[in-house]
């Protein structure tokens, strides 16, 4: 179980400055053209296509061999396509779509295992194989792509202070992506930055919003030959008091599983219902299927049919309509084994629905969104959820800013 102080304590969180290593638009074009969507954001098709640009962020970040991505990366930064910042910093970066703001947050080194660890709270579950491929990644590129994802609540107003500094200084960086504009300040002064990191403790722990398993990764590398600069890892620290992040459901698409068979087999454990107006997004406790051109409500799971796909898990899960889907029906009722191909998951719900609509067969998932309340309480209790359950956002852009750990 996850140890976290009272709430009533004040939680000390040191961000770190640090040199950065980023894009130089002088010689590897418009970052628009050469950042990207995080990790599990992007879609394999997607990520080949981007590849073939010859400086995009896709050719190190999915690169099936890390030790010719960490090659590419070395000649990058000779040809001067990668520049590491001259001196220690801190990077306020924020989000918008058109003028409003999505997010405003502060980049820097957080030690996350050792002697001075920063407690953070988890609230997902990790699989064992994905952590070793990112932490083989990490090792083979030696560098840090994208940044840890957390949320936390100053207050002492990050927020604000960050707002006050950012109108007062000019942007390093700007970018578009998928209609999202991304700016970046990059704070060199010690003083500035004292300020702006004197305000990040609170009463309670920083939630780990995005980043599982990189941040699994990062804490198995410490133990490692080489270990000691993996005790730390840049993170992202958004003040939920001022921008809060959104926090949406994953939803599953099974493109093998025909959509009336499937609502047929859930009702032998759960209430399942039509939905004569067909798809729509589920209400609390509830799981909405789509397939075939019509939609069915799923409720009430039985409490003796979950009990048995749940036994040995945490009881809160019996409320968390992943559990349901993940262990009750995917596995049971629908007998879908856990293999590559066999589960897609979207964050989107129009795209889950697209996806079984398009092709005219298979069957998805819809999820209700959790609350952030709901999500750090449980985290705070030592339950982390299953897998897939949450997806915070916006999440940082991939290459923006970089952790480069060799010293080229």
């Amino acid at each position: 179980m996850t140890t976290v102080p009272s709430r009533k304590a004040h939680t000390t969180v040191r961000l770190h400055p640090f040199r950065a290593v980023r894009y130089d638009p002088a010689r590897a074009g418009q970052l628009s053209a050469v950042l990207s969507a995080p990790y599990d954001d992007m879609s394999p098709a997607h990520a080949r296509a981007q590849r073939a640009r010859p400086h995009h962020i896709a050719r190190l970040l999915f690169a099936a061999d890390p030790q010719d991505a960490a090659g590419q990366m070395e000649r990058w930064l000779e040809r001067g396509v990668l520049r590491r910042d001259a001196a220690p910093s801190l990077y306020v970066y924020e989000q918008r779509l058109g003028p409003r703001l999505l997010q405003r947050g502060l980049i820097g080194e957080l030690t996350v295992a050792g002697p001075h660890t920063c407690p953070v709270v988890p609230h997902e579950d990790v699989q064992e194989h994905v952590v070793r491929q990112r932490a083989a990644h990490m090792s083979g590129l030696g560098a840090q792509l994208e940044p840890l994802l957390l949320t936390h609540r100053s207050a002492e107003g990050t927020g604000l202070r960050l707002a006050e500094w950012v109108a007062e200084h000019p942007r390093v960086a700007s970018a578009q992506l998928g209609g999202v504009t991304h700016h970046l300040w990059r704070c060199t002064d010690p003083d500035d930055q004292a300020l702006l990191t004197s305000a990040l403790g609170g009463p309670r722990v920083p939630l780990v919003a995005d980043g599982h398993h990189r941040l699994a990764a990062a804490r198995r590398l410490t133990r490692s030959r080489d270990g000691v600069p993996w005790q730390h890892s840049q993170a992202l620290l958004v003040d939920s008091a001022s921008t809060p992040l959104r926090l949406r459901a994953i939803h599953r698409v099974l493109p093998g599983l025909d959509a009336e068979k499937a609502a047929r087999a859930a009702s032998g454990v759960a209430r399942v219902r039509p939905l004569p107006s067909g798809p729509r997004l589920p209400r609390p406790d509830e799981l909405v299927l789509v397939g075939d051109g019509r939609a069915w409500s799923v409720t009430e799971p039985h409490v003796s049919a979950l009990s048995d796909a749940l036994a040995g898990l945490p009881i809160e899960w019996r409320a968390q309509p992943a559990a349901v889907t993940d262990c009750l029906l995917i596995p049971v009722c629908w007998s879908i084994p856990d293999l590559p191909g066999s589960v897609v998951h979207l964050h989107d719900a129009d795209r889950a629905v697209a996806a079984v609509t398009s092709q005219g067969t298979g069957t998805a998932v819809l999820l209700p969104a959790p609350t952030e309340h709901r999500v750090r309480e449980l985290a705070e209790q030592g339950v982390l959820l299953p897998r897939k359950s949450t997806s915070f956002g916006p999440k940082p852009a991939a290459g923006l800013v970089m952790r480069v750990l060799r010293n080229t």
